[in-house]
């Protein structure tokens, strides 16, 4: 069992939590000013941790919430940083709409690896609560979120977060500046939500991009024909992939379909 200790706290790393502790403070202050976070924001920040980041965020905010799911951490940020609020809970159960309280949020955080896809979609249900998220995640996942059609990486991640939010990659963190060191290295994001989406059914879209994408090497035409009457759709469109259509290509697309009726 990996264990690691920072000011007199021990804890035994936990896989299924995805710890792995930033131990460069030039990344920390890296992320920090990649936020923009400013003075008078709401922060929240995801997983402080033993506070790595922490640190430097309140160089800038010298109060804001932190969630953090372990409790041992837990206490030790209420004991190093008692002007903080700590949440003591799992960030994907949390409402994030109370925690808002009326304030869109500023989001950083250096996310589990385990855990990343569903914060992910976690902070697209409540895009509504934050302006901007910073995070640093599995390098390969940042590539898939910030990815362009026609590529490998280009799937029902990138379309679903691209279609709500900008995204954008800012840089790549060497495996070697954690402990217990991972096995992959990391990239930091950031995302900020669209103020205007051209989509009267967020819902309904996002099924429709995993249909389009259900078999990557299939058609549109193979992959959408059980689930969606597809007369209005150009013949052309559809013996097309998935993978080849842009953010903007999936908008009209989704419009000239309509579900099929199933009984």
């Amino acid at each position: 069992m990996t264990k690691v200790e920072y000011k007199h706290t021990e804890i035994a790393v936990k896989k299924q939590l995805g710890q792995n502790f930033l131990t460069d403070r030039n990344i920390t202050r890296k992320i920090v000013r990649l936020s923009g976070a400013e003075p008078e924001e709401h922060i929240l920040e995801i997983g402080p941790g033993f506070g790595a980041l922490t640190k430097e965020i309140i160089e800038i905010c010298p109060s804001f919430t932190v969630v953090e799911k372990d409790p041992k951490l837990a206490a030790f940020i209420r004991t190093e940083y008692p002007q903080l609020n700590v949440i003591e809970a799992d960030f994907l159960k949390i409402d994030l709409e109370a925690v808002a309280g009326g304030r869109k949020l500023r989001i950083l955080g250096n996310i589990p690896y385990s855990i990343t896809s569903p914060i992910l979609f976690r902070l697209l249900e409540n895009r509504h609560c934050f302006m901007h998220a910073t995070l640093m995640m599995q390098h390969e996942v940042a590539m898939r979120i910030v990815a362009v059609p026609s590529t490998k990486e280009y799937g029902i991640l990138a379309v679903q977060l691209q279609a709500f939010f900008e995204v954008s990659y800012g840089f790549k963190v060497g495996r070697k500046v954690f402990k217990p060191q991972p096995g992959v290295d990391s990239a930091v994001i950031t995302i900020t939500p669209k103020e205007q989406v051209p989509l009267s059914d967020p819902e309904g879209f996002s099924h429709f991009v995993r249909c389009a994408f259900h078999q990557r090497r299939k058609t549109l035409l193979n992959n959408l024909k059980e689930s969606y009457n597809l007369d209005a759709v150009p013949a052309e469109v559809l013996k097309l992939r998935a993978e080849a259509l842009t953010i903007e290509e999936f908008f009209i697309l989704f419009k000239e379909m309509k579900p099929k009726i199933l009984s």
